[in-house]
């Protein structure tokens, strides 16, 4: 049940008067609905969460990189990853957080 009080309904009523109220977009099915109030319930709310991938480093770049710290220890993390053209799965606008496991 997905609401509170005279408002409950069940999962395939809310596909439904989502289908109805919104013909024009694609339609959500009920597997949708259920991972919505999955987290809803579990988080509170809705937003997308990112996700917090690592990026992927063969061992040839983790020895650079390791090599360009020996050499230079203070080096910001983005020059980095530009320099061993390492790209992060994240937005730009979020920080880039090198992780190398050795």
């Amino acid at each position: 049940m997905i609401g509170y009080g005279d408002r409950a309904r069940t999962q395939c009523k809310v596909v439904r008067l989502f289908r109805e109220t919104h013909p024009d977009l694609p339609p959500l099915n009920q597997g949708t609905i259920s991972k919505i109030e999955a987290q809803y319930r579990e988080m509170g709310h809705v937003r997308k969460v990112p996700s917090k991938r690592q990026a992927v480093v063969d061992d040839d770049t983790k020895l650079n990189l390791l090599l360009a710290l020996e050499e230079t220890p203070i080096i910001p993390a983005r020059q980095l990853a530009r320099d061993n053209l390492i790209r992060s799965h994240q937005n730009d606008q979020q920080e880039l957080r090198l992780i190398v496991v050795l």
